[in-house]
C-alpha cells in the first residue's frame, strides 16, 4: 500500500509526559492503516463511483480542475476536501496565473543586456566575446526569417519526428500540444537533427540555404573537428512559459540564440557569480535549482536583478543573443516561438575550452562514444591547423596553474590571479544511443 502525500505518520506519545512528539494531521487525515476512517465509517465511501478509482488516479484528475471548480468539489465531503486542498495543486494554480510581465519590466538600466545593431569580428574579438548582448539585424537576411512560422512548418513538416524532451512526436502532434498545453513546464522540442530531418543546407554561400551562421563571431575552432565534432546545432520551439532554468552551456562554449518567431525573456550572471537560488558543487558537476522557470522567477526574480554581474533582456524575432563561455542564463518563452542556436569555440574562450576538456572529462558531453579523448582529439587538430592558437592557449593554462600553485605553497608574490572558476554543464539524457542533448 502506498501512504498518500497529504497523510501525516501516527502521532507518538512520550511516555514520560504523555504529549504527543509529531503532531496531527490539521484536516484530521489518519495514516496508513486507517487512513480513510473517521467515526468507525469508511470516508471514502462519500466518493460514490470514483471508490474504484486509486487515490493516484484521483489526484491526478484533480489536476485538469479549474480553481472554482477545485474549490467547490472540496465542500463535497472531508476526503474530497483534504485532496482538493493539496499544496501541489494550487502552488501549480498559482503559478499558472502569474503573469511574465511582472518579471520582464522595468529592467534596471544597469541590468539591461546591450543592444547593437550590428558588429564586426573585429569589434567582437577586441570587445565583445565575454559580455554578453543583442544584436538587432545581423539575421535579416536568412531565409527563415521570413518563411518559418510554427503554421507554415505545421504545413511543411507534419509527419517529421521531432525530439521534445524525453519523448519523440510528430510534429503535429506537438503542435497540437503546444496549442492547448497548460503545464507549468511545458515541454521544449529541441532537437539536435533538425536539419537532415528536415533535409536543410545551412551555409552562407551554398544554393538554397536557409540560414547561416553570423559573420560576427568569426572562427569556430570545434570545426577542426569536422564529423567528429560533438552536438553544436538546434532548433527549438516551445509555447508561452517554456524554456530552460539556470545552466551553463557544454563543454565551455560559447552560443549564439536566434529568435525566428516569439522573444525570449533572458536573465544571465557570469561565470563566478552566486546565481540566487542555484547552488552547483564544487567540481560544477551537480546543480540545485528550483524545478520549474515560474518557481523561480517568483522566489528569486527580485534578490537576482539586486545580484551584481545580473544581466537581463528580450530578444526578439529577427534579433539573435551573445551567450559568452562560463554564463549562467535563464530563458523564457514570452510568446509561442521558433529559435535556432549554435554553439563555437571563438579564439577567446580556447584555453578555457581546452581547460574544460582536460580537466573535467566525466562532464564532456555531446561527443561520439567512440572518442575516447575529446582533449587530444582537439589538441592534435589545433596542433595541424592553427599551432600558433594552440600554443598560447597552453601557455595560458600553464600560467594559471602556476598562479594556483603558487597560492596554494604561500607564495603570493606572484599570484595576484585568482583559480578559475569550475563551470556547469547541463545535459539532458534522453537515452539517444550516440549522444546527449544540450540545453543553449
Amino acid at each position: 500500500m502506498t501512504v498518500l502525500p497529504y497523510c501525516y505518520p501516527i502521532n507518538v506519545v512520550d511516555e514520560a509526559n504523555g504529549t504527543p512528539t509529531i503532531p496531527p494531521h490539521p484536516l484530521g487525515i489518519k495514516p496508513l492503516g486507517n487512513k480513510y476512517f473517521w467515526d468507525g465509517q469508511d470516508a471514502r465511501k462519500c466518493l460514490g463511483l470514483l471508490q474504484v478509482l486509486p487515490d493516484e488516479v484521483i489526484m491526478q484528475m484533480l489536476e485538469f480542475l479549474d480553481p472554482k471548480t477545485l474549490r467547490l468539489l472540496g465542500y463535497t465531503c472531508r476526503f474530497l476536501f483534504a485532496c482538493c486542498m493539496s499544496d501541489d495543486l494550487w502552488k501549480t494554480v498559482f503559478l499558472d496565473k502569474v503573469p511574465l510581465e511582472l518579471f520582464t519590466k522595468n529592467i534596471p538600466a544597469a541590468n539591461q543586456i546591450d543592444r547593437l545593431e550590428d558588429m564586426s569580428y573585429e569589434e567582437f574579438a577586441a570587445n565583445w566575446s565575454k559580455k554578453p548582448f543583442i544584436l538587432t539585424k545581423n539575421i535579416t537576411a536568412w531565409p527563415v526569417t521570413s518563411q518559418w512560422t510554427l503554421d507554415t512548418l505545421l504545413q511543411q513538416y507534419p509527419d517529421v519526428v521531432f525530439r521534445a524532451e524525453a519523448v519523440d512526436w510528430t510534429f503535429k502532434t506537438y503542435y497540437d500540444y503546444l496549442k492547448n498545453t497548460n503545464d507549468e513546464s511545458p515541454l521544449y522540442l529541441f532537437d539536435k537533427k533538425f536539419a537532415e530531418k528536415m533535409g536543410l543546407t545551412i551555409g552562407k554561400d551554398l544554393p538554397g540555404a536557409a540560414y547561416w551562421k553570423p559573420e560576427c563571431f568569426g572562427p569556430d575552432l570545434f570545426e577542426l573537428l569536422g564529423a567528429e565534432r560533438p552536438a553544436h546545432r538546434w532548433v527549438i520551439i516551445g509555447p508561452a512559459r517554456s524554456g530552460s532554468t539556470f545552466h551553463k552551456d557544454p563543454n565551455a562554449t560559447s552560443a549564439w540564440n536566434a529568435v525566428i518567431q516569439g522573444a525570449k525573456y533572458w536573465v544571465m550572471f557570469p561565470p563566478s557569480a552566486q546565481v540566487p537560488g542555484v547552488i552547483a558543487s564544487q567540481d560544477g558537476s551537480e546543480v540545485t535549482s528550483p524545478l520549474s522557470i515560474a518557481e523561480w522567477l517568483l522566489v528569486f526574480h527580485r534578490e537576482a536583478r539586486r545580484t551584481p554581474g545580473c544581466r537581463e533582456g528580450i530578444c526578439r524575432a529577427g534579433e539573435i543573443l551573445h551567450v559568452p563561455s562560463g554564463w549562467w542564463h535563464l530563458v523564457v518563452n514570452l510568446e509561442d516561438g521558433i529559435a535556432l542556436t549554435q554553439n563555437f569555440v571563438p579564439e577567446a574562450h580556447l584555453s578555457s575550452v581546452l581547460s574544460f576538456l582536460r580537466d573535467k572529462p566525466e562532464q564532456i558531453s555531446g561527443f561520439r562514444r567512440d572518442i575516447e579523448n575529446p582533449y587530444e582529439l582537439f589538441v592534435e587538430r589545433l596542433r595541424q591547423e592553427r599551432p600558433e592558437l594552440l600554443e598560447e592557449a597552453l601557455r595560458q593554462l600553464g600560467g594559471k596553474k602556476r598562479r594556483w600553485e603558487s597560492i596554494v605553497n604561500g607564495d603570493d608574490g606572484e599570484g595576484e590571479g585568482q583559480p578559475q572558476k569550475s563551470g556547469f554543464s547541463f545535459g539532458f539524457g534522453f537515452g539517444d544511443d550516440e549522444l546527449e542533448e544540450e540545453i543553449p
